[in-house]
């Protein structure tokens, strides 16, 4: 059944060229600006994994990789979700230092995603992920993490107005930061979503802090895995959408997980099992630098930036029978 939301009024801002003008003025500007905020320097980066690897992310636990054999190898590979665990990997390996980070493009593919406005089966996202100190596993680093990407991303929106006059983003640069708690505190009979869309209405840039832990009420805001984020030290960067009204997540990020959270946080997710695989084992034995990363979401950044009301309107996807002819009733042109 199509979920899709066609606002009243809404016409594509961009004619299909100017589109890709956009999309490609944004992707580029933006990972330079990215690269100069935190320090970063572009690797290659892998579609898939070993199965028994341990670096694909799990996600919220129930979702189902797209898998396949590789014969000449002897082996099961898995396309990734995201690349949140092969990345701290890949900072040890390539020989990053501390202050330093990689960042990537990541293409996955979740199957089990329920497509809508925001969402697709296919993700495209930059991911980064860099080496940091003991002494910055803290939430004032993590926050000055996030002024420096919402930073960028303004100084984005900013070039892509000069560039296309028509475009005007409403991103803003004073960061809002809250906890999930706090967010059930003032909003106890809303669920988790409608929380964030009431409060991200009145602070329009907002980071909510601390995903994937139990609260008060006995439920977690979120789901999220146990394995890379610090469920003390993480959290999304939410802005608000004036085309769909709602909030809409950039980014999920945070500091990722010391052998001592990581050994916390898989018993409290009855995840033990994971102990076992070969990432794991090396993150508890203390063998993996500590490090902070997220993931940006290009698609969601051009949507937000361009003014689009669904996703497909900036990538190309796969859409079900009722979505495609909605929006082509409507006029609005899925790539």
């Amino acid at each position: 059944m199509s979920k899709l939301i066609l606002p009243q009024g809404y016409r594509p801002p961009l004619s299909g060229y100017e589109m890709q003008r956009a999309i490609e003025f944004i992707k580029s500007t933006f990972q330079q600006n990215l690269c100069n905020a935190l320090n970063l320097r572009r690797v290659s980066a892998p579609l898939f994994v070993e199965e028994n690897s341990g670096l694909n992310d799990n996600l919220n636990g129930v979702e189902r990789p797209v898998s396949f054999d590789i014969p000449d190898v002897h082996a099961n590979a898995q396309v990734v979700h995201s690349l949140a665990k092969w990345k701290r990997l890949a900072l040890l390996r390539y020989g990053f230092r501390e202050g330093k980070g990689l960042y990537t493009d990541m293409n996955a593919i979740r199957r089990d995603e329920e497509v809508d406005n925001l969402h697709s089966i296919y993700v495209d996202q930059w991911d980064w992920e860099k080496v940091i100190t003991a002494e910055d596993r803290t939430i004032p680093y993590l926050q000055s993490t996030v002024r420096s990407i919402v930073a960028a991303i303004c100084d984005t929106a900013d070039s892509l107005g000069v560039a296309f006059p028509s475009l005007r983003s409403t991103i803003g640069r004073d960061v809002t930061f809250v906890t999930t708690q706090e967010l059930e505190d003032r909003y106890p009979d809303l669920t988790g979503s409608e929380r964030e869309s009431t409060f991200v209405k009145d602070h329009p840039t907002t980071f909510l802090m601390q995903i994937g832990g139990k609260l008060k009420s006995g439920k977690p805001h979120d789901g999220r895995a146990p394995d890379y984020d610090d469920w003390q030290l993480n959290g999304d960067l939410l802005v608000w959408n004036d085309v769909l009204g709602r909030a809409f997540e950039l980014s999920s990020m945070g500091i990722r997980v010391s052998p001592e959270s990581l050994d916390r946080q898989l018993t409290l997710a009855g995840c033990d099992d994971r102990r076992e695989l070969p990432f794991h084992k090396m993150l508890l034995e203390g063998k993996l630098p500590l490090t902070m990363g997220g993931g940006i979401g290009q698609s969601r950044l051009c949507m937000q930036m361009i003014g689009t009301c669904h996703i497909g309107e900036v990538q190309c996807s796969l859409w079900d029978e009722e979505t495609r002819k909605g929006c082509e009733a409507a006029g609005v042109t899925l790539l």
